[in-house]
């Protein structure tokens, strides 16, 4: 049983003047749309850099969590609210732990804004990869149980669940290439030749084709809730990047999170700490797996995610360069960018 510690939650607080919801109004509106839901409701916004505002909506005998369009004017596809609802909705008849979806309202006069309701999931979201405050069994348990969570959404067939037309099928990794190649461009500030090698060399070296299912596109410890009793991965969170693309493409994203933490990345600390090295994760996504790929093909997989990174990393740089870039430290990624080219493009060579 991992024990819950300050900070591992994304907490709440009284919600702010611009993300204001009226609890009389919302109230109403869910007592006639939510079975056995009962009010009065309060209202709390929780804490955390969400792109959609996402709000703890509390009665006295149930929770709820809310998330919503942010106000103002907005970029049509940007933060499609209803798409989330949609994959919530449809991996509720699947093994995939997902919060039970409640509702969906595109009616912008109730609250200001698209939202929607689904269920409140108990337990901790844990934000250092080697869990310092567990032991050596939790930090086992959890990333087994992050492993066969990934693993279960990646068997499901989505034509199956009503989701065969939620993205393009076929051709993931190639117009992801293409993609991000046109928005590095857009964005250089100075040549990297690492980029410029990978950007002609990756379209005529794609993967081999794999099944079409539902990718998150930003799977991670920091993306799930874990049962504070069982370590088990109660919910998966965060479907904002979800689409229809390759399954393989999306487990090797998740895995660049081993070699770009300077403790998870040493196989002599994940011994010592229980978790599985490298190594021996990729092993157990695969075991009885239908996916099949050569070490070079995991090679080209891993480099390709490195290469996309690179690419968003550049692009701040580029925004910086307009005078647009609004996060912190948004001028110091230009070194990050060329040293994930470079092993990129050296791991593709070795």
């Amino acid at each position: 049983m991992i024990k819950r510690v300050e900070g591992e939650l994304n907490g709440t607080k009284e919600m702010s003047k611009k993300h204001f919801i009226d609890a009389k109004v919302l109230n109403e509106y869910l007592e006639q749309e939510i079975e056995n839901y009962k009010g009065p409701l309060t209202i709390e916004e929780f804490i955390g850099g969400q792109s959609n505002p996402t709000y703890l909506l509390k009665t006295f005998s149930a929770s709820y969590v809310l998330r919503r369009k942010p106000p103002g004017n907005l970029l049509k596809s940007a933060h499609a609210v209803d798409r989330e609802f949609r994959v919530i909705s449809a991996l509720n008849n699947t093994d995939v732990p997902v919060p039970k979806a409640y509702l969906h309202c595109d009616d912008e006069t109730l609250i200001g804004t698209e939202f929607y309701v689904m269920e409140f999931v108990n337990g901790s979201v844990i934000w250092k990869p080697d869990i310092p405050h567990g032991t050596n069994l939790d930090r086992t348990e959890i990333y087994r149980s992050m492993n066969n969570t990934i693993k279960k959404l990646h068997n499901v067939d989505p034509m199956k669940i009503g989701l065969e037309d939620f993205g393009k099928p076929g051709n993931y990794v190639g117009r992801q290439v293409s993609r991000w190649s046109k928005q590095y461009q857009m964005s250089e500030t100075e040549k990297i030749p690492a980029m410029d090698n990978l950007m002609k060399w990756l379209p005529e070296n794609l993967p081999s084709e794999k099944p079409t299912r539902l990718v998150h596109g930003d799977f991670s410890l920091t993306n799930v809730i874990v049962d504070d009793t069982t370590n088990e991965i109660a919910s998966i969170l965060d479907w904002e990047l979800s689409t229809l693309g390759d399954p393989v493409a999306d487990f090797s994203y998740h895995c660049l999170r081993y070699t770009d933490n300077p403790v998870i990345s040493n196989n002599e600390n994940c011994l010592n700490l229980g978790i599985p090295t490298f190594q021996e994760y990729v092993k157990m996504y695969f075991e009885n797996s239908e996916f099949e790929v050569s070490d070079d093909e995991w090679n080209l997989y891993m480099a390709f995610n490195m290469f996309k990174i690179a690419a968003i990393l550049q692009g701040i740089t580029g925004r910086v360069r307009d005078g647009t870039a609004a996060g912190k430290d948004a001028d110091k990624l230009f070194p990050q960018t060329v040293e994930l080219a470079n092993n990129a493009w050296n791991l593709i060579n070795s």
